[in-house]
């Protein structure tokens, strides 16, 4: 079995394991809801076994890179951290129902891999010939992986809280945790998030000094890189200094995503830069 094969295997742990915290979402079955955390971490483990299988090939091939220099391979990364942040989260919180918004992301993101990007092990271009290569990438994509599950928790917030105001009882959203429990887990999401983010622009910005000679170009990826530090920096200033939590919070926390996925996917297909490589 070679890592396109257990990235499939992957892909459909995680389809199954969305479709086990539906239904535990619905019954609150003990039995089904282990089975759903068993199955997301088995789609992780496989999903594991073929990020080392595909830096195995890499060497094979006499290229010997970490698996994390393309979109193919960057955004198999992507979905990992989403699921082990989820993870920690579900066993942080107790939260079982959270795996009915997180883990679609996950299979959402593999699918659109595999459908859209090749997955065939290249050489690395000279800039990304580095080991700040390793340390970029981690520390940004499990900071992506935070705040995908800051996201999904702040859209349920939402929901929920207009559910409420309305007093629609009997509401599929009543069948998540309560709003004091969503935005806690929004801001512990984005508090683990933001620091990791910080690392990943730090080494970033060594890279860029070692690859290119200058730590800061004001590249279009650098430059929506800081303004997603910068939201995120306003959610947790607003949040410690002014107070804010619940609506106005989960909003910020929306935007923040959208500003992560614009510097993931929107600067790489729409803008033009030294980072056009990706």
């Amino acid at each position: 079995m070679n890592s396109v094969s257990l990235h499939g295997v992957a892909t459909f742990a995680y389809l199954f394991a969305t479709f086990f915290y539906v239904v535990y979402l619905a019954t609150r079955g003990r039995a089904i809801g282990n089975l759903a955390t068993a199955t997301a971490l088995g789609g992780v483990i496989a999903h594991s076994g073929g990020k080392i299988m595909r830096w195995i090939e890499s060497h094979q091939m006499g290229i010997g890179h970490a698996p994390l220099s393309n979109m193919y391979e960057s955004m198999s990364f992507f979905a990992l951290c989403v699921v082990g942040v989820y993870l920690i989260v579900e066993w942080r919180f107790k939260q079982k129902a959270l795996g009915a918004i997180v883990l679609p992301i996950a299979f959402v993101i593999m699918a659109a891999n595999a459908l859209f990007f090749p997955d065939d092990i290249r050489p690395l271009v000279p800039a990304l010939q580095s080991d700040w290569l390793l340390y970029h990438v981690i520390t940004s994509f499990v900071s992506y992986g935070a705040f995908a599950v800051s996201f999904a928790v702040s859209i349920i917030y939402l929901i929920k809280y207009r559910a409420e105001r309305r007093g629609s009882e009997g509401s599929f959203v009543n069948l998540f945790p309560d709003l004091k429990m969503l935005d806690e887990v929004n801001y512990k999401s984005i508090a683990v998030g933001f620091p990791l983010l910080s690392l990943g622009i730090i080494t970033g910005a060594a890279w860029a000094n070692y690859a290119w000679g200058t730590y800061w170009s004001w590249d279009p990826k650098e430059t929506w890189s800081l303004i997603t530090w910068f939201i995120y920096a306003a959610y947790l200033h607003a949040r410690l200094t002014r107070g804010w939590q619940g609506k106005r919070a989960a909003i910020l926390s929306i935007i923040g995503f959208a500003a992560v996925i614009f510097t993931y996917f929107g600067v790489n297909f729409l803008l033009s830069g030294l980072h056009s490589y990706a």
